[in-house]
């Protein structure tokens, strides 16, 4: 019994240690909500720990996330850039992508069409991509695709970690008449 609490100990340990660090910026080239970089005139800020949380954002009473996060970043895109208001204004990045809804249906409480990965649509400049969680981050990630080319995509994101970049190249390979980004953790894309 003795050796049981001690490993509980060690464990509980281990696991607050972890929670604790994922909300440390170690990077001391950027302090938090500094801008560092932009997509239509839509600002990507600096974050720190993945897991740190200033506050939430809102504007004109529809809430937008928690800064800055990556589900603000891509919440506040689509309002910022296309005007759009989702319905569910809350939820995980992971919780973006319902597996429910047909490949290029309507995803109701995003009020935005769904494209599973694989899809017979190719992904376009301005969809969201929605990653599912990992051992790492269970709450999944979302970004933008900002380039579409024949055999990749660019996507932008917020809050990848305090020292990954805010853009990052994709390989998507058409086969069989399907389009398919080249990433395990993508669940598929939404588009206004």
């Amino acid at each position: 019994m003795k050796k049981l609490m001690i490993i509980a100990g060690v464990f509980t340990f281990v696991f607050l240690s972890f929670k604790a660090i994922k909300k440390i910026n170690f990077n001391r080239d950027h302090v938090v909500g500094e801008k560092i970089d932009s997509l239509n005139h839509v600002y990507v800020f600096y974050n720190g720990g993945v897991d740190n949380v200033t506050e939430r954002n809102t504007k004109d009473g529809y809430n937008l996330g928690l800064k800055y996060q990556c589900v603000e970043f891509v919440k506040r895109y689509y309002y910022e850039h296309y005007n759009h208001k989702m319905p569910d204004t809350y939820g995980h990045a992971k919780s973006f992508f319902n597996p429910k809804i047909s490949d290029g249906n309507i995803n109701t409480q995003r009020n935005l069409f769904q494209f599973k990965n694989p899809s017979k649509a190719k992904p376009k400049i301005g969809d969201l991509l929605v990653f599912k969680g990992s051992l790492l981050n269970r709450y999944g990630h979302v970004a933008i695709i900002s380039k579409v080319s024949r055999n990749q995509i660019e996507i932008i994101q917020q809050n990848p970690g305090p020292f990954s970049p805010s853009r990052e190249l994709i390989g998507i390979t058409f086969e069989n008449n399907t389009w398919n980004i080249n990433n395990n953790r993508i669940l598929g894309w939404l588009r206004k």
